[in-house]
């Protein structure tokens, strides 16, 4: 039995988050590069599945883990292709569209959606603070699009965030019955193996549009390359066994309160390197709080005991955002 450390499972939380942070950042200079979101999502899904089935391979039981029933593969291939093909495609162009921070804060709305879905859909009793959670980040999110100005924000951009937010939730839920018959490593393999198919699927349906040219550049001084080797490794597979190893040592609720680090330190780390275009103004720093907080009261509303509680709501990608 794995001994409980708290202070490694917030680190190893805290260590996800920056890495995740710094993946939008990385992620957007890719897509200025001239690689499309559907490119970017075949990358890092095909890249991502072959370092994750080494590990399986690598790690006992190796090949047993990855055995699966042909009654098990319809949720598997929905599982991939909602929480990673379309969720992370649908980022991608948001972020090329908006803010890295903004984008995320919309993204992150997934766990209120989750919420949601366990009182109305479910029947399941949560606290009243869900409403103040509904509330607070409803609030923020108008802030966030300055909603009494001139929406400042893309439209398509907001959108994308939105639908990727609605896909994120569906990625949850799915988990919650996914992780009930397969370890977190095989559930998520076989979810990039789907996302991977998927990629190669579309590309064949859009006659390879977009080409493969610009992963020989450049893009704010770092070779196109090395910034997609981030995404699949340093963005997507260690942040993912963190994660996985953070809830060995924490509830999977403090996991996603801790995760919510990320949209700060992703729309900082933004600004920094891509320049003006993605700092926040007052109204959206304080929409982003609001956001955040009301993405927590949400997360500590559902009742302790009921089945809610074994849903992965907010951790960030596998039980984690997969972007």
């Amino acid at each position: 039995m794995t001994t409980r450390r708290p202070a490694l499972g917030v680190a190893m939380v805290l260590s996800s988050g920056v890495l995740f942070a710094v993946n939008g950042t990385a992620s957007k200079l890719v897509l200025r590069a001239g690689i499309e979101a559907a490119q970017l999502t075949l990358i890092r899904a095909a890249g991502a599945f072959a370092g994750l089935l080494a590990l399986s391979l690598l790690l006992r039981p190796g090949a047993r883990r990855l055995r699966i029933t042909p009654g098990q593969l319809p949720l598997l291939v929905v599982y991939g292709l909602a929480g990673f093909f379309l969720t992370p495609m649908l980022y991608f162009v948001a972020i090329s569209r908006m803010p890295v921070g903004i984008a995320l804060l919309f993204e992150y709305t997934a766990p209120l959606l989750v919420a949601l879905w366990a009182r109305f859909g479910q029947h399941q009793r949560v606290r009243p603070r869900l409403w103040v959670g509904l509330a607070a980040s409803l609030a923020g999110l108008a802030c966030v699009a300055e909603v009494w100005g001139e929406l400042k924000l893309d439209g398509l951009g907001v959108l994308a965030g939105l639908g990727a937010a609605v896909l994120l939730a569906g990625y949850y839920l799915l988990g919650a019955r996914g992780v009930q018959r397969h370890d977190t490593l095989s559930l998520t393999t076989w979810a990039f193996g789907a996302s991977a198919v998927a990629g190669l699927l579309t590309r064949a349906v859009t006659d390879g549009t977009g080409g493969w040219a610009p992963l020989g550049g450049t893009s704010g001084g770092v070779p196109v390359a090395l910034l997609c080797g981030y995404v699949v490794l340093l963005g997507s597979i260690l942040p993912f066994l963190l994660v996985a190893g953070a809830l060995r040592h924490l509830p999977a609720t403090s996991v996603g309160i801790l995760g919510m680090v990320e949209p700060v330190i992703a729309a900082t780390v933004a600004w920094i390197v891509l320049g003006a275009g993605e700092a926040l103004n007052a109204a959206q720093l304080g929409g982003g709080l609001l956001v955040l907080a009301g993405v927590a009261l949400a997360e500590t509303a559902r009742i302790a005991g009921t089945p809610a509680d074994a849903l992965p709501v907010a951790a960030p990608d596998v039980v984690a955002a997969p972007r």
